[in-house]
């Protein structure tokens, strides 16, 4: 008689990534204070008491979710080195095609609303860890090129907050309100660049001016 193997027990690791997913999709739907520990175990599959040995409390369930989410070291290495060459469309569009990217886990950005609306003790820290990071550095950039004499002079934290607040807003029409997307991703990322870059007024060819007209 044969006997039907036992499933392998899941390692330390194994339930751990388990429970971080369990516990993200939950938050993500019903936020920090909707969701509560029993709500995590039985989504995990697992007891309550293994809950509490890998985390003794949400709130570290909640810091580890951010440290997994959050991983933007490699993506600020490239926007540095495009920075020191001075190439302003490749600066602005690494950071246009990390916010938008297709296949997004659009899960990190309801944790952030939900952290936000809740008044949740870990918010500044997702909002310092996901947002305030590029503003700072795009907006150092954008100094540097003002310096440099590239850029007008403008208030550089309002600028970078003007750039990415549109392709944040990009992301919460299609995630959050679930508006079909209409064009394809690259043509987005580069419109968005332009728009921001080159502004809406058309330039007159070189050569040509405007011709202003004689007031009476």
């Amino acid at each position: 008689m044969m006997r039907t193997p036992r499933p392998s027990r899941q390692s330390s690791q194994e339930r751990q990534a388990g429970l971080i997913q369990a516990a993200t999709t939950l938050f993500a739907k019903k936020g920090f204070n909707g969701t509560t520990t029993k709500e995590i175990a039985r989504a995990a599959g697992i007891s309550e008491a293994l809950v509490f040995k890998h985390f003794p409390t949400k709130r570290a369930l909640y810091a580890a979710i951010l440290a997994e989410k959050v991983t933007v070291s490699e993506l600020l290495s490239a926007i540095e080195e495009s920075a020191k060459k001075r190439d302003d469309r490749r600066v602005f569009t690494l950071i246009a095609s990390y916010r938008i990217r297709p296949g997004v886990d659009p899960t990190l950005l309801r944790l952030l609303l939900f952290s936000a609306l809740e008044g949740h003790e870990l918010s500044d820290m997702f909002f310092g860890k996901h947002h305030k990071v590029f503003y700072d550095h795009l907006a150092a950039y954008i100094q540097t090129r003002i310096e440099d004499g590239a850029f007008r002079r403008i208030d550089p934290l309002l600028a970078a907050r003007a750039f990415i607040g549109m392709v944040v807003h990009h992301r919460l029409l299609h995630e959050i309100f679930g508006v079909p997307i209409d064009r394809p991703y690259e043509d987005t990322v580069s419109t968005y660049v332009d728009v921001f870059l080159n502004g809406l007024v058309a330039t007159p060819p070189p050569g040509r001016t405007r011709k202003v007209r004689a007031r009476i």
